[in-house]
């Protein structure tokens, strides 16, 4: 067994007890929040009891991981209610969760006890297969429990004028990949196209699909260029499909409705999400460089609310990077202030049939906040029931993000309880 010593979190209360003071709020996605923050690393006894044929090891994805490397490691973990982590390998000196297996099973471990047992992602059956060009499928198309993921591009051309978001590593990890892994800058729509042919023919596996990539700016108007990648993406995927409309998310820049209209109605696509990543002018400014010159923060969110015309209430959505409106230097000096602030954006959004989740915010190594730390497990806690009450409020579906469909957002997962 592992012995930890806190040193990043000896200044915090434990696991339990944070959880015994919100004792409404269900136990493993508490955990699941904190396994995100802290991230794990796995021993090497659950590294030789990864099987790389029924479990599935870590493939291409937009962003990097917290030890800044590529390792074939397992993907992610499950929980035992069917709850998803996703979460990355982290440098020990962090004091993340250790992944151990112990009596034939992988289970969670902190400070020498075991928290809770685990499962690994088990593998999908097109991993390992190659396309008609020659590329590993898992390359062109990830895969989460129940969701495919098209990374389109992991280019983001507001780093062009070092305007990328401060909390983002796209950019530093996209050049990481392509010359560790050979993974394309750009798919081509026939590549995507084969591997969801083979990607759904393992019998109700997938749910839905998740298009998403940097922004591009070029085009005849402000993102026609971006449009233009997701139309041809799209249609390529439609082609595997009987009906007009396929379940489908697309997580994009903040387009206008003439191009929010042609990608609805002319695709299968069936609902958008645009991340303003943090909530309020101020904190976005200052975090999102490049989306406050090109767009600015009351027209990205006024876009929000147009394409509610156009996908219906419930189904556009807009994501926070959590824990983020604290960064230093000029984030909210309280939890209290930043809770307050972001759930009142957050329900000036709702009541216009936007909903909002978040992810956990990661220090990454390739970021410019990469030497900060996360806010608190109460925090988190907190943002994800407010989140939440504003949906129920609302009566805002959250259909898209659900917690089978994508699985990292701790507040969405609240829904298959209300």
């Amino acid at each position: 067994m592992v012995a930890l010593v806190k040193t990043n979190y000896r200044d915090e209360p434990f696991f339990d007890e944070v959880v015994a003071e919100h004792p409404d709020f269900p136990r493993l996605i508490a955990l699941k929040i904190d396994v995100q923050r802290r991230g794990v690393s796995y021993t090497d006894r659950a590294q030789s009891a990864t099987d790389p044929e029924i479990h599935q090891l870590r493939s291409p994805y937009i962003f990097g991981s917290r030890d800044g490397e590529i390792k074939a490691l397992p993907e992610s973990l499950l929980l035992r209610d069917g709850t998803t982590i996703l979460t990355d390998p982290t440098p020990l000196d962090q004091e993340p969760y250790i992944v151990d297996y112990v009596d034939h099973r992988f289970v969670l471990i902190d400070c020498g006890e075991i928290v809770e047992a685990v499962d690994l992602w088990p593998k999908p059956a097109y991993y390992g297969k190659m396309t008609s060009s020659g590329l590993p499928m898992s390359h062109i198309v990830t895969a989460r429990p129940q969701r495919l993921n098209v990374f389109q591009s992991s280019f983001c051309y507001f780093w062009a004028e070092d305007k990328g978001c401060k909390f983002c590593d796209i950019v530093t990890h996209t050049k990481q990949q392509r010359e560790e892994l050979g993974v394309p800058n750009r798919l081509r729509p026939d590549d995507v196209r084969e591997t969801v042919a083979e990607a759904i023919k393992e019998p109700g596996r997938f749910t839905n699909l998740c298009l998403t990539a940097g922004s591009v700016i070029k085009g005849s108007r402000l993102f026609d260029r971006e449009v233009e990648f997701y139309f041809e993406l799209l249609q390529a995927i439609g082609e595997n499909f009987r009906t007009k409309k396929f379940p489908s998310q697309l997580i994009a820049s903040a387009f206008d409705e003439e191009q929010l209209a042609r990608l609805y109605e002319h695709t299968g696509l069936t609902s958008y999400t645009s991340d303003l990543e943090v909530l309020g002018e101020e904190q976005f400014d200052w975090l999102c460089p490049g989306k406050a010159k090109w767009v600015g923060y009351k027209e990205w969110r006024e876009r929000l609310i147009r394409a509610v015309d156009i996908f219906g209430r419930g189904n556009v959505g807009t994501g926070l990077v959590g824990g983020v409106e604290l960064a230093r230097p000029h984030g909210f000096k309280t939890e209290k202030e930043a809770l307050a602030s972001t759930l009142a954006e957050a329900e000036y959004l709702a009541e216009r049939g936007v909903t909002t989740v978040y992810i956990v915010w990661v220090p990454r190594p390739g970021s410019a906040l990469h030497d900060q730390k996360a806010p608190s497990l109460d925090y988190f806690i907190r943002l994800a029931q407010g989140l939440q009450d504003l949906r129920v409020k609302y009566d805002l579906r959250i259909d898209f993000d659900d917690y089978r469909r994508c699985g990292n957002h701790p507040d969405s997962d609240l829904a298959r309880l209300q």
